[in-house]
């Protein structure tokens, strides 16, 4: 049976950050892909490197070409892609634990032709993230079109690897890579696809680290006549392609803002930017688990790792709807509790602090995502909540139920179905026991 994802990496003298690139697709919680790694006649132990792991896993597969570039390596790995579903990387960056599934979701969630998603940009030790599209709903080309207009040299539309793209596009209309430009080949190619495809996606999940270690064009032993060349070529392909998405009268409505591109790519303006004003010190932009604690035994140990797991698919969907951890784990706890609480039993359920949980409470009332109404008491008694939900947090609480449902598969993936059943018979009965435990106390 043919995996749903091939995953495609070009791999040149990276022997230094190759094995961090794959560890990253080997630690997806997704796990329906194949791998294929092009050793485009590495110099280094890249090859070397690349082979052991495919010795270690039957997913990954290796192939070795004499030095031909990038665009050449990713067409061999077209060529022998089995998958439904195209992701790519480069070898000196890595992707989240959540980026595949994330990307197939978007994908199968509603006719969706690509996915795009936001990334994060490394720099040192600081990392930023990057994203464009704010709406989370399915695009026609001509508004994906439209929204590309706007920052027509932008990194986030120009690259492969923030995207999902359908092999049988790819096929069916033979699009390849053009080895003879090696400036904005992955543009070029978006172009060609996009031309091709119906719905688009954005999704405000960051779900891959990019890290600038490459050259810029002007850095590369090339001739000013071959670079002058290149660049009129892309132009001339980017300029078509508005002709060809948009009617006469809409072109020239947009006529200006196509030709901002020959702008703002001219100095290769889509690189992203070294110096970045939202930055934070890389690896604090993820929830982060101790080594030591997910090793260790003890009830504590295991109710940390209960906790982290759940925390892992709901930082997901928090990054998804624009909200923070904590702001996810209370919207989720509010909607599962079934009596009308005091601030401090709702706090407790949600393992926030008080000044936490009114913060958080704070920020979900003003976004229209819960409505609190204080409940009258008698005289002496703690004052209780009524919560409702407005239809704005409907798909928000999706977003997060999902994401129960997926912790609380992947907390059961090792056992087989019959054990599986055993463990939830047991698990109730331990869980009747401590109820009645707590209630006696």
């Amino acid at each position: 049976m043919n995996p749903t994802v091939s995953i495609i990496i070009p791999v040149y003298n990276a022997e230094n950050t190759v094995g961090r690139c794959i560890d990253s697709i080997l630690n997806q919680d997704y796990t329906d892909f194949e791998l294929l790694l092009v050793n485009d006649g590495s110099a280094d132990d890249s090859g070397a490197i690349c082979d052991a792991y495919a010795a270690r896993d039957s997913r990954i597969r290796v192939f070795h070409q004499a030095n031909s570039g990038v665009s050449a390596s990713r067409n061999l790995a077209l060529d022998h892609a089995k998958g439904m579903y195209l992701q790519f990387l480069d070898s000196d960056d890595w992707i989240t634990t959540d980026a595949t599934g994330s990307l197939v979701q978007a994908m199968e969630d509603g006719p969706c032709d690509m996915v795009i998603s936001d990334f994060y940009r490394v720099v040192g030790d600081r990392v930023s993230q990057k994203g464009d599209i704010e709406d989370d709903g399915i695009l026609s080309r001509e508004e994906y079109a439209a929204r590309m207009m706007e920052n027509p040299a932008d990194f986030y539309y120009g690259v492969l690897w923030n995207k999902l793209y359908r092999r049988s596009i790819v096929e069916k209309h033979h699009l390849r890579m053009n080895p003879q430009i090696s400036w904005c080949e992955d543009f070029m190619f978006n172009l060609e696809y996009i031309r091709h495809a119906e719905h688009f996606r954005a999704i405000q999940i960051p779900i891959y680290y990019y890290v600038k270690t490459k050259g810029s064009l002007a850095s590369q032993s090339m001739s000013i006549s071959k670079t002058v060349k290149m660049k009129l070529t892309v132009f001339e392909d980017y300029h078509r392609f508005f002709k060809a998405v948009l009617d006469d009268e809409e072109y020239e409505k947009c006529r200006l803002k196509i030709y901002r591109f020959l702008l703002d790519a001219a100095g290769d303006g889509s690189v992203p930017p070294a110096v970045m004003p939202n930055s934070r010190r890389l690896g604090d932009e993820r929830m982060q688990v101790c080594p030591n604690a997910v090793a260790g035994e003890g009830a504590l140990f295991d109710a940390f790792r209960e906790r982290k797991l759940l925390d892992r698919y709901l930082e997901t969907a928090a990054l998804k709807n624009d909200l923070t951890l904590s702001d996810a784990r209370l919207l989720l706890a509010l909607w599962e509790l079934d009596f009308q609480p005091t601030r401090q039993e709702a706090a407790d359920f949600a393992n926030l602090s008080r000044s936490a949980f009114s913060l958080s409470l704070q920020k979900l009332t003003a976004r229209g995502l819960v409505k609190i109404t204080d409940l009258r008491q008698e005289a002496g008694q703690t004052r209780r909540m009524d919560i409702a939900f407005p239809p704005a947090a409907d798909p928000v609480l999706a977003d997060l139920r999902d994401a129960r449902k997926t912790y609380e598969s992947t907390r059961l993936a090792a056992l087989q179905p019959d054990e599986q059943a055993r463990y939830s018979r047991l698990e109730k009965k331990i869980q009747a026991h401590i109820r009645d435990i707590l209630q006696i106390g």
